[in-house]
Formats: C-alpha cells, structure tokens, sequence
C-alpha cells in the first residue's frame, strides 16, 4: 500500500525550503564517550533555525498554501517548538501568527514565542486543550492553521532531514527518533519506506501515543506524564500518522524519564550539547539498552531539540 508522502513529496518540500532551512550537520561520535561499545551518527537538528527540527515543516506547510494565506493569518497550536517555528516562519514570510500554547510550556519556550509575535495564548493544561483553543480560533477567524503533524505539508518539511542524512552518511542501517505527535517519524518513515534503513521510534513511557496507536492497530487517547511532555506530549497521533508508521515504521520502544534526563547529561558532558529532554529522547534508547544494536549496525541518532536552559544541565 502507498504512503500517503511520498519522496516526491519530500524533495518538492526540499526545494520549497531551501533557502530558508538549514541543512544541519551530522558528526561521528566515539562509543565510549557515552558508555557504548560503538560509535554513533548523530544529526544536530537542535541547531536548525530557532533550536529545533520544526521550521521544516513550518516552512513547507506555508509556502505550500494558498495564495491568499495571509488574509487571515495563520494560527498554531504547540507545546513550544512548533509554535517557535510557525511564529518564525511567519514573520520570515510576512504573515501575522497567533500561537496556542499550555500553561505546560517552558520559560525558555515561551520567551522565545514572545520575541517572535505579540499573539501568544496560553490556554490549558496540555497541548490537547491548546489545540482545541487553536481549533476554535480558525473556525472563527478563517486563520490557516499550520497542524504539528496531522497534515502531509508538515511531514514532508520534517522528511527532508531524512534526503540530507541520506547524503551526509550514506549506509546507515538504523535511525533512532523521538515521538510526540509523530509528524517527524512519520517524515522519516516516509523517506526511508522501502529502504534497507529501519526507523525506530523512541517514546518516554509515560508519552506512548504512538506506541498505544500501534498496539491499538489505531489512534488511542493515552495518558501524558513525562519530563519530556513539552515536546513529546500529544495524548493521540491521529489518522495521517497512524497510517504511515504503521507500514514505515519498524518498531517503537519506551524509555524511563529517567532515562532522558541521563541522556541530556551525558549530551551536555560529552559534546556540551544542550538538548531538551525531547531532543535527547532518541539516545536514551541506546543509553538504557531499550534499544540494543546488533554487531555491525551503523545507527544514527537524531538530536532535535535544544531550547532549554544550559544552565539547568550544568547541574
């Protein structure tokens, strides 16, 4: 059965972006600098434009819009990074941004969408009620809503992370990634569909949408409550993810919050990285053993998010 993105999709996104994303870099990281008895890929995505992997699908969800998008504005819901990007991406483009966030969101978060709009809404306590508040406003506005993940602009955007990586380390056998609505994942799968690269979807255990969806064989509502919820937070991943990651995605596992913030030291001690707890998701799975590379595997790791305090991961 075909994907709903497609390559074409991905490398007609790559174009429409170009210019406006960066292509971020990916290094050859020794195993015994995190307790591994291989060495890693890791790509950086934390240092695209505004700390995060999200401008991809900002971008190519907005220059993919109608002509006249700008009429009403464009609206977004987010526990920080996506509404970071589509403010961005927005005021790169001229266009006014109204932007739905929780009362969950960060400090660093939220003084990052204050410098981009003057249009921030906290709203709620999670992004659900965040989402519906963004939901209302479009309905009576007439604003385009730029969705996180649950629409095939936005996925395609993330998939070209998975065109660079192809050309920046070709021969990877495995690439790790972190899930919260899974429009990444789902960008990833989508590229890499059909391939000798397997993506594995990496989930804090107490964020598990979409695990939950794929036991399911459906989108279930799951209960969040995780270290890493800001980013990795939606309750549900909804039909357009569903649909991809279960023909694309090999495998998702869980890891321990714990975990994470295990992974953001060692990030931070080892590379002086500042990941977020959601960008260091991914090598929890490595770190805790959740995932366990076979002889031989060339895994690669994704990094996609660093808006948070350094500060904090100094101690």
């Amino acid at each position: 059965m075909s994907l709903p993105v497609t390559a074409a999709d991905i490398r007609a996104a790559r174009a429409r972006i170009s210019g406006h994303c960066r292509r971020t870099p990916v290094i050859q990281v020794r195993g015994e600098d995190f307790g591994l008895t291989t060495g890693v890929t890791m790509k950086l995505e934390l240092l695209q434009h505004t700390g995060s992997f999200k401008p991809r699908g900002a971008f190519n969800n907005l220059l993919s819009a109608p002509a006249d998008v700008g009429k009403a504005g464009v609206a977004a819901a987010s526990g920080g990074n996506h509404g970071i990007a589509v403010a961005y991406a927005a005021r790169s483009l001229g266009l006014h941004a109204t932007i739905f966030v929780p009362a969950t969101v960060s400090p660093v978060k939220l003084a990052a969408l204050n410098e981009l709009t003057r249009h921030v809404i906290v709203t709620g306590g999670d992004y659900d009620e965040a989402q519906r508040a963004c939901a209302d406003h479009v309905r009576d506005s007439g604003a385009h809503e730029v969705h996180p993940y649950g629409v095939p602009s936005t996925v395609a955007g993330q998939g070209t992370i998975a065109v660079e990586w192809d050309e920046q380390t070709p021969g990877l056998d495995t690439v790790l990634v972190a899930v919260g609505g899974g429009g990444l994942i789902s960008g990833l799968a989508s590229w890499w569909h059909g391939s000798r690269v397997d993506v594995v979807g990496v989930e804090p255990r107490g964020s598990r949408a979409l695990h939950a969806a794929l036991e399911a064989g459906g989108p279930v509502d799951v209960t969040v409550d995780s270290v890493a919820a800001d980013s990795l937070g939606p309750r549900n991943v909804g039909d357009l993810v569903h649909r991809i990651c279960a023909q694309a995605v090999s495998r998702v596992v869980l890891v321990d919050d714990g975990d994470i913030v295990r992974a953001q030291a060692a990030l931070w001690r080892a590379l002086r990285l500042p990941a977020e707890a959601g960008g260091a998701t991914a090598l929890a799975a490595l770190l805790s053993g959740a995932y366990r590379p076979r002889p031989g595997e060339r895994v690669g790791v994704l990094v996609c998010g660093g808006n948070t305090d350094p500060r904090l991961l100094a101690t």
